[in-house]
């Protein structure tokens, strides 16, 4: 059976500084490159952020990335669902992109990845106030795992939003993941990043929290596209199983 695919966690470019993958001096990559690995590998839509791989903290960075985000929806049309950086030390400034965000049609906010961006706080009263913010316009709140506790703040304090959690990581942390799911309806989870090489992850995923809460990504270009794609298919799942977590969720999740 054959499956249309959204990649919920990619992180396009437009310039070289832009491109996370780690081997990118062996590789040709451009936007043409990336859209044609997308479809090599049967991905109908590809979601996430534009990031530049640096820690400047100032505001102007991450503008210019959600700017950038809107270039390359110009330039790949519905195939990509950008998602828009905030920042709670620059409040103003983040009301106006949550608000420019949603005059767009932008569904995402995030991968928001603090540890890059020069703060750390997911729970702090800023943040929170961003996230009041961001209800009204109803997106989906992509968060880079970090510290769990904080996660959990957020997303209990904000059961009007839905967020998805980013890489299951290890088995340790994939256990503190599926806690937090199962006290808070609002949390999805998705594959990117460290945690799908391990054989039987995603239906242990399954099994504790259901399949209608789990979302396909890669986060490519850093992560190998077609050996996550092969990853899901390769485990013990339903063809609506696979289904959900590679197609169904994310389209419910984004009202596709």
């Amino acid at each position: 059976m054959k499956f249309d695919i959204i990649d919920f966690h990619t992180h396009p470019f437009y310039e070289d500084d832009e491109n996370l993958c780690i081997y990118k001096s062996n590789m040709k990559m451009d936007k043409d490159t990336f859209l044609a690995d997308m479809d090599e590998a049967g991905v109908s839509v590809f979601c996430g952020s534009v990031i530049k791989k640096t820690r400047d903290n100032g505001f102007e960075n991450l503008k210019e990335c959600n700017r950038v985000s809107l270039r390359l929806r110009d330039i790949y049309g519905e195939r990509y669902q950008p998602g828009f950086h905030l920042h709670p030390e620059y409040m103003d400034e983040s009301y106006a992109e949550i608000k420019l965000a949603a005059e767009k049609g932008v569904r995402i906010i995030g991968e928001l990845v603090p540890y890059l961006h020069g703060w750390t706080d997911f729970s702090c009263k800023e943040f929170s106030d961003l996230l009041d913010e961001v209800a009204k316009h109803n997106m989906v709140v992509s968060v880079h795992s970090m510290d769990m506790g904080q996660m959990e703040k957020m997303a209990s304090a904000h059961r009007d939003i839905q967020f998805v959690f980013a890489h299951p990581d290890e088995k340790v942390n994939v256990d503190v993941r599926i806690g937090i799911m199962k006290k808070l309806d609002n949390v999805s989870i998705d594959l990117s990043g460290t945690g799908l090489y391990r054989y039987g992850l995603t239906r242990y995923l399954i099994d504790n929290v259901g399949a209608d809460r789990v979302l396909f990504g890669t986060d490519y270009p850093i992560c190998n596209l077609p050996m996550y794609i092969h990853a899901v298919l390769g485990e013990k799942l339903t063809d609506r199983e696979k289904e959900l977590v590679l197609i169904g969720n994310a389209k419910r999740l984004l009202g596709l």
